[in-house]
């Protein structure tokens, strides 16, 4: 896949439109526009970087699809990668889960221990 394709996959898997991504990253909306336009126009370096950033993914991911697990092996040892994908599919929710006031993050820890899940 295209840098084009794997950013346009990355701002629908986290629900995120272009204009806040062109916020969080300080690259032109108009830029990244560009790059998600029909003719696979890559950023240059810098702006690949900051918009990784701003997606909390790696450049590497953005232009390959791929995850280096060099660059992850310290935080993931011991992980597979069917456990990586599992990660990355509910991200998101873990997100959201990790801002919650730590009183709801265990009540929902208690219930998921409950009920074996």
């Amino acid at each position: 896949m295209s840098f084009k394709d794997n950013l346009r996959d990355e701002l629908n898997y986290q629900g995120m439109i272009v204009k806040e991504l062109a916020e969080k990253s300080g690259v032109p909306k108009g830029t990244i526009d560009h790059y998600l336009a029909e003719k696979n126009t890559e950023p240059i370096a810098d702006n690949a970087v900051k918009i990784a950033q701003a997606l909390g993914v790696s450049v590497e991911y953005l232009v390959t699809g791929n995850v280096s697990v060099k660059v992850r092996s310290a935080d993931l040892n011991g992980f597979s990668s069917d456990d990586f994908k599992l990660l990355k599919k509910y991200a998101l929710l873990l997100r959201k889960l990790d801002v919650l006031p730590e009183p709801v993050k265990n009540s929902f820890c208690v219930l998921v221990e409950k009920y074996g899940l």
